[in-house]
């Protein structure tokens, strides 16, 4: 009300506060006409947000953390949502593909079901050399095992080596021609690889156990060759103690590191680059085939 005696001049512009609070009613409005434009959006419109999504950033899967992460292939990649199934509740329900079953994993696991078969047939094969091997292995001349998909004879230092020694001696010459017929009469690669224990060697023969280990190796690899085993299938090397089978700490460990293990390489013919190779032919001879992958090693008789 208007006081004629109040000489004061007054404003009639409105409080400051107005204009923040004008604001921000204009800003819920809209916020609350986007959530109403939202809550109605059709089926079609969804599709078309997700797809941009996805191309934006991809689609996650929930996965266990303890399982190892898996390859994926290119399809399993490309998001395909399914087609949108009505439901009592206002949303789409979209059906996803089972990382499970993708391309590499279904790979990874026929893999790893041809390594178990071929491990359970070396370990077959190992059997039935026990019981060929029977008295050499009560003896304690063999051991035979398999390792992983190979099969091992485990050719030990006792009654095969004397001390410090390459030279076979006589009580060892009947078990490598029985162990060199059953080689000659089978297909695949073989590796002969000497070892020893950690002793230093002290004599003038050999340089250190490496020389050592090497030597015995290549005798037992002549013994392989004298009785008719192909030379491109044998593989001779030295390891000296650095392949221990047990603890070098006692005498009866040291004696079961002091071997030579005949391996047999499965699912190969040669050894290296040669796998796959036909031999050279003769000059003016037609080439040979290429090799045909090896089958399956025969029972030993």
């Amino acid at each position: 009300m208007f006081d004629p005696n109040d000489d004061a001049p007054r404003s009639s512009a409105p409080p400051p506060w107005i204009i923040t609070f004008a604001d921000l009613m204009v800003l819920l409005m809209c916020f609350f006409v986007l959530m109403l434009s939202f809550s109605e959006m059709d089926a079609a419109k969804f599709k078309l947000l997700a797809g941009s999504m996805n191309e934006a950033f991809g689609v996650q899967t929930k996965i266990n953390v303890k399982d190892p992460p898996k390859g994926t292939s290119l399809t399993a990649q490309e998001f395909s949502p399914a087609t949108p199934e009505p439901t009592d509740t206002n949303e789409v329900r979209q059906a996803t593909v089972d990382s499970d079953l993708n391309t590499l994993d279904l790979g990874l696991k026929q893999r790893l079901a041809e390594l178990k078969a071929q491990e359970e047939a070396a370990e077959q094969q190992a059997q039935r050399l026990r019981e060929v091997f029977r008295q050499e292995i009560d003896d304690g001349r063999l051991l035979i095992r398999h390792d992983g998909t190979d099969v091992v004879i485990q050719l030990m230092e006792k009654d095969s080596f004397a001390s410090g020694n390459a030279d076979l001696e006589a009580g060892s010459a009947p078990t490598l021609a029985k162990i060199g017929q059953l080689v000659a009469a089978m297909r695949g690669a073989i590796t002969v690889s000497g070892h020893t224990d950690n002793v230093p060697i002290r004599n003038g023969l050999y340089r250190s156990n490496w020389e050592l280990s090497a030597a015995r190796a290549a005798t037992v690899g002549h013994q392989l060759l004298d009785v008719g085993v192909a030379p491109e299938r044998l593989m001779v090397t030295g390891h000296a103690d650095t392949q221990p089978r047990a603890p070098n700490d006692t005498p009866a460990n040291r004696a079961l590191n002091r071997r030579v293990d005949i391996t047999f390489v499965n699912g190969k013919d040669r050894h290296g680059g040669w796998a796959d190779a036909p031999p050279a032919a003769a000059p003016g001879e037609p080439a040979a085939p290429a090799a045909t992958p090896a089958p399956p090693v025969p029972p030993v008789p």
